[in-house]
């Protein structure tokens, strides 16, 4: 690269017939591109799509540039984050992608309580800035996630019990519209869209950077995963319900039923082998987080307790190795009501039918601080219920499962659709009916984000996403 005599960045390795951007200093990369392939990969490896252009953006300018650009020359737009969302809404085909992910900046306020996080961050970046003063917010669960795409659809991790969604920290957000223009969303300022990008996905706008507010957790915290034989898996679900009926805030739960991940901590002899995995993060003292577990640790003999303190950046990166970008993913979820045993048979029976042994099933356990923040307070909804679940088939890409294990999810999900509590927004794959859309918030909040969709992009612009429909006329 170059400085150009008006002190812009030149891209010399820049196609001579690349469309040019007015007021666009970042990178453009068109099919030819040696970059092409690599900008244009999502974390899922079955999304393979091919736009005309890729604008990396360097700031909000740039991403008010490519916007109007789009606009002017009717091109269709998909804007990326992290790129870690299953339905690859980050990519689209023959149309512009406002690629923000050198944008992943992260400024810490240790006294204020607050971070202001750029739109192509992922959770690593923010985890560890603000672990520097021993701070966090709710972020994902797995660090590569990227920040906006999880945000703007809620926000489930670790720390939800106790510090609420992601949503819920989320104090002002600035935003490129759909018309190119730059504005900030807050309590105080365009209040209707603050509400709506809580929970509402990409729908209204570019987010080029958040502002959290952050608690204090860690720098350690007792966490990690018990381990039962796949055998013993209703035995340990129902094991796991009566613990988590008087489970403090402070303790975030999540199961997994598939088979061992070959990760270190783990012996060698248990890899691949079919398991039950109850991962936990206490958010508070250790000594106050043991004496929480043990009756969970002395439940029915576990194979394994890997329960130990742990630096809160290491146990957010804990399951980075076993979901990484280049597999495969198919995705089904739902969410579920407290565990009953009719319910516990379902997902006993189902979740081990796989034939990918890098298939799973995750299960979050909601409430806490999630049932204390009103149903429309955000456009986050169903958070009454208890769980939620997500079917996943994954695979590396020429391994053979794909028909199998995308199956295999959709009959694990019409087996639990009696128990079906609604659904998250984020957890939503790309073969999903606009009516899962609806479910995921409820009628009411459903029809007040289609009001704001009209008011911010009456001609849906930002459409390759969860989508909302404005009204038209």
């Amino acid at each position: 690269m170059a400085t150009t005599t008006d002190g812009r960045t030149s891209h010399p390795e820049r196609l001579a017939n690349t469309p040019q951007i007015d007021g666009f200093s970042g990178q453009l990369i068109e099919r030819g591109h040696a970059e092409y392939d690599a900008a244009r990969a999502v974390w899922n490896a079955a999304v393979d799509r091919h736009p005309r252009l890729i604008a990396r953006c360097t700031g909000d300018a740039d991403v008010a540039a490519a916007v109007r650009h789009a606009r002017d020359h009717d091109l269709e737009i998909a804007v990326r984050g992290g790129g870690h969302n299953v339905a690859g809404t980050a990519v689209c085909d023959d149309g512009i992608v406002i690629d923000l992910s050198t944008m992943r900046g992260v400024s810490v306020d240790p006294a204020g309580r607050t971070a202001r996080v750029q739109g192509g961050a992922l959770w690593g970046d923010v985890d560890r800035e603000t672990q520097v003063h021993g701070l966090a917010t709710t972020g994902g669960i797995v660090s590569h996630t990227g920040v906006a795409g999880l945000t703007l659809g809620g926000g489930v991790g670790w720390l939800m019990r106790k510090h609420g969604l992601t949503v819920d920290n989320v104090l002002g957000a600035n935003v490129v519209t759909a018309d190119g223009e730059q504005i900030r969303a807050s309590a105080d300022e365009h209040p209707d869209l603050f509400w709506a990008l809580r929970g509402g996905g990409g729908n209204f706008g570019v987010v080029t950077s958040f502002e959290f507010r952050l608690h204090a957790v860690g720098p350690a915290l007792l966490s990690g995963p018990l381990v039962w034989l796949a055998a013993d898996a209703s035995d340990a679900l129902r094991l796991y319900r009566e613990f988590i009926a008087d489970a403090p805030d402070e303790l975030g739960t999540v199961v997994r039923l598939g088979t061992a991940p070959p990760l270190a901590a783990i012996p060698p002899d248990l890899h691949w082998r079919p398991v039950v995995m109850v991962g936990t993060c206490y958010a508070g003292p250790i000594g106050d987080g043991e004496a929480v577990l043990r009756p969970l640790r002395e439940l029915g003999s576990p194979l394994l307790d890997l329960i130990a303190p742990t630096a809160y950046v290491d146990h957010q990166a804990s399951l980075d190795s076993t979901v990484p970008h280049g597999w495969s993913y198919y995705w089904k979820s739902t969410h579920l009501p407290d565990l009953s045993d009719a319910l516990i048979d379902v997902i006993a029976e189902h979740a081990f039918a796989a034939g990918s042994p890098r298939s799973y099933v995750a299960m979050f356990h909601l409430g806490g601080a999630l049932r204390r923040v009103a149903e429309a307070a955000t456009a986050f909804g169903n958070r009454g219920a208890s769980h939620a679940i997500t079917l996943d088939g994954v695979w590396r890409p020429g391994e053979g499962h794909a028909e199998h294990d995308s199956a295999w999810a959709r009959q694990f999900f019409s087996a639990l659709e009696g128990f079906s509590q609604g659904v998250y927004v984020n957890f939503l794959g790309a073969d999903e009916q606009p009516e899962r859309i609806r479910e995921a918030y409820g009628d009411e909040i459903h029809e007040r984000l289609r009001d704001v969709k009209t008011e911010y992009d009456a001609d849906n612009v930002f459409r390759n996403n969860q989508n909302i429909q404005p009204r038209s006329g």
